[in-house]
């Protein structure tokens, strides 16, 4: 018998292809769980329809959602029409797109799905989770701009470029790094370190593998650190080019 297992699910943007393929790869029990750490949509053709095997997907297993700036920008779109255009050039577009089948009904309901997202979550174990980073040496919340919390890429820079020789008892170690036991963030894409695989640097973890690039979509058991990943977007999306200049098909 398989005891429950506490998953954490790095950034989607629209690729529902890899989320499916990834949560079969986990093998689902009925007793897992798991904290999905935001940016579902823009990017590949399905975020709509990310968001409506989500909700669904909640309604079966133990979820915990964040929001990313991605899902901020796109539940403004569904409250009052606004398109940012940093979100239209960066995949809002497609997400736009991939609402022309649902009715207003179903795109209400999407508004009240992102609208109950949380910005954090810090479980019992003292792991934070939270999609992009934040900067209060005092702990997250006591972060002043809530944006902060899914704009943020100077947590995992700090992060990743810390002399591991420092140890946390000494005055250089980072205050905000003390906090927690281990910090769980998506949003700055690990491809961009050459590496499509989960990082981690002293106690951050980054689960944002560059699903809406030429990555994977990524999940981490948090207990005993097991990957699980999708095949890479662009081959599951072979025609589409997601948020790259060219399609996978059209480099073959």
């Amino acid at each position: 018998m398989k005891s429950n297992r506490n998953f954490v699910v790095g950034d989607i943007h629209g690729g529902l292809k890899g989320l499916k393929q990834l949560l079969e790869r986990i093998g689902l029990t009925e007793e897992d769980s798991f904290i999905f750490l935001g940016d579902y949509v823009d990017g590949w053709s399905e975020s709509a329809q990310v968001i409506k095997f989500l909700m669904e997907f909640s309604k079966q297993y133990n979820c915990v959602f964040i929001k990313g700036n991605h899902d901020v920008w796109c539940e403004q779109w569904l409250e009052d029409k606004t398109v940012n255009q940093a979100w239209f050039v960066n995949g809002g577009e497609g997400t736009i797109a991939s609402y022309n089948q649902f009715s207003d009904e179903d795109k209400a309901m999407h508004l009240q799905f992102f609208k109950q997202m949380k910005l954090y979550y810090l479980n019992t174990n003292n792991q934070l989770f939270l999609h992009a980073g934040f900067t209060s040496m005092h702990g997250v919340d006591k972060e002043i701009h809530p944006e902060t919390l899914y704009f943020d890429r100077t947590l995992w820079e700090m992060a990743v470029t810390m002399d591991k020789r420092v140890k946390k008892d000494s005055v250089l170690y980072p205050k905000r790094l003390k906090h927690y036991h281990e910090i769980y963030i998506g949003h700055t894409p690990t491809i961009r370190f050459n590496s499509d695989q989960p990082m981690q640097a002293i106690n951050v973890w980054n689960i944002d593998t560059g699903a809406a690039f030429t990555g994977k979509v990524s999940a981490v058991n948090i207990d005993d650190k097991t990957v699980f990943q999708s095949d890479n977007l662009p081959k599951l999306y072979p025609n589409e080019t997601g948020r790259n200049s060219t399609s996978y098909n059209s480099t073959k």
